[in-house]
């Protein structure tokens, strides 16, 4: 018998329509990793046919996340407005239109164009699947749905890594538009399949809608119990009285206009909003900092540099940076709720350094001969490519968006979590529009060690400044982050008492 508030063995166990709920908010992450891992390839063919200069390439790769900024911004208000649900249904069309654009290309103008109108819709998507997830997940199991938006861009770069190999054989002129055009296939079926989505029940209670908000958390709670816990800690965390009748009484909705939430936000924030809003910004800063743009967008340059010159190994070697990706964010998926955010952030930031130093080494020694062939440099590149790729899914990946989307609390959280969106996409932009650039003016090896170099300063960042937040409700969070930023992991006694909350 599964002990109150979703106690014992039920609140260990997943919510079936929870998780159908999760899985379809995350095909939009999908359709955006398909777009940026066929990029990679797409771009060696229509630098060819379009006769464009290196600088060219690098604003096609980057302003995709310039768009996606102002997008992310965007949806941060738009999903308090009409809702979670309808906010992905937005990003679905508006990335459709770009597809469409993208795979007609008779000019680089409307491809650019295209690809800034998909950029929008991908900021929508990156905001928002994250955030429903977790409002519609239990805590047991809230960081194995957050983070199945991060594996679905690993499933999307790996399919758009297969599509360039397979597509990367048609005409010049088919072959790249057809990469870039199939996209808005997946997209219009997503815009149809996401009316048959709940909206979040955190919206509705937002919206004074508390009879719908408890229908909702019954349908994805693992039991009544744990439905009406969740519902109780809504209630406080928007200052509702807890003994509101919530099958009768329909409250008038709190404001969502926006100028509130970004005065708590950044003008006169809370201690603990603070060192919140330090912590989404701060990671997100860093999960692209340490270059992983690079590897992805850039890895058939970097093969190319290490010594492999065949343009359909170089995209075969490709394929398996995309599939390396999937297995390890998949991985991470099952440990997050077991292992905690922290451990594995830790874990993998300090193998990307390592990963990171090596192949700056042995890049360097590659350049250092001149074009002649070191097989062992060749080799290690390779391997540490894989690495870095590795280490840098397997927590650090996955763990952004899982850590950010659940910190904020309630009515601050849509435009919170947009915000720190925003700086993700600016980074991601940063290293796009500038990694051709950068390894021209201090080699491709320098490049690797300034990507190190961060990823150590980030160590440092995360040991200080993160506590664990697993098995913590959504509305603990504040508490939490109220210790200040020498906040450390919940200890076995503090964790006790947290499960013993929440079963009262």
């Amino acid at each position: 018998m599964a002990a109150p508030g979703g106690g014992g063995e039920e609140s260990n166990r997943f919510n079936k329509y929870a998780a159908a709920c999760a899985i379809v908010a995350s095909m939009i992450s999908i359709i955006f990793g398909y777009d940026t891992g066929v990029m990679s390839g797409a771009m060696i063919f229509i630098k060819e046919e379009l006769k464009i200069h290196d600088t060219n390439v690098e604003v096609l790769a980057g302003i995709l996340n310039l768009c996606a900024l102002v997008g992310s911004l965007l949806a941060g208000r738009t999903s308090d407005y009409i809702g979670r649900r309808y906010t992905i249904m937005v990003a679905s069309v508006i990335f459709m239109g770009g597809s469409i654009l993208m795979g007609w290309g008779p000019s680089y103008a409307v491809l650019i164009t295209g690809r800034c109108i998909a950029g929008v819709g991908v900021g929508f998507a990156l905001m928002i699947a994250p955030v429903y997830s977790a409002e519609v997940s239990s805590p047991s199991s809230r960081g194995f749905f957050t983070s199945l938006p991060e594996l679905g861009i690993s499933i999307g770069i790996l399919l758009g890594y297969v599509s360039n190999v397979l597509l990367g054989k048609l005409s010049l002129k088919l072959g790249w538009r057809l990469m870039l055009g199939v996209a808005a296939i997946p997209s219009l079926l997503l815009s149809f399949g996401i009316v048959k989505m709940p909206e979040s029940p955190r919206w509705l209670a937002m919206q004074g809608r508390l009879g719908e908000a408890k229908r909702v958390l019954l349908m994805v709670a693992n039991s009544k119990e744990e439905a009406q816990t969740r519902l109780r800690e809504i209630k406080l965390a928007l200052g509702i009285d807890e003994r509101c009748d919530e099958d009768i009484v329909k409250l008038p909705p709190k404001s969502t206009s926006g100028t509130g939430v970004w005065k708590e936000l950044l003008i006169n924030p809370k201690p603990a909003v603070r060192w919140i809003l330090i912590a989404a910004v701060g990671i997100h800063f860093f999960e692209h900092a340490v270059g992983i743009e690079a590897v992805v967008l850039y890895s058939p340059r970097i093969f190319k540099k290490a010594g492999i010159t065949d343009k359909e190994k170089l995209l075969l070697a490709t394929v398996g940076v995309g599939l390396t990706k999937f297995t390890f964010v998949l991985v991470s998926t099952f440990l997050i709720d077991r292992v905690g955010r922290r451990k594995l952030l830790l874990t993998s930031t300090a193998g990307v350094i390592g990963a990171l130093a090596l192949l700056g080494s042995c890049l360097t020694v590659v350049e250092q001969h001149h074009g002649e062939k070191v097989l062992w440099a060749l080799t290690v590149s390779i391997v540490s490519t894989y690495t870095f790729v590795a280490f840098f899914n397997i927590g650090l990946a996955p763990v952004t968006w899982v850590y950010s989307s659940e910190i904020f609390p309630l009515k601050l959280r849509a435009q919170g979590y947009s915000l720190g969106v925003a700086v993700n996409r600016l980074m991601n932009a940063t290293v796009s529009m500038t990694f051709i650039s950068l390894y021209k003016s201090i080699t491709i090896g320098g490049a690797f060690f300034l990507f190190a170099g961060i990823s150590l300063v980030a160590w440092f960042f995360f040991f200080f400044l993160f506590p664990e937040t697993k098995g913590r409700s959504l509305e603990d969070m504040e508490e939490l982050f109220s210790k200040g930023f020498r906040a450390r992991p919940e200890t076995r006694n503090e964790g006790v008492e947290v499960q013993q909350r929440n079963e009262v």
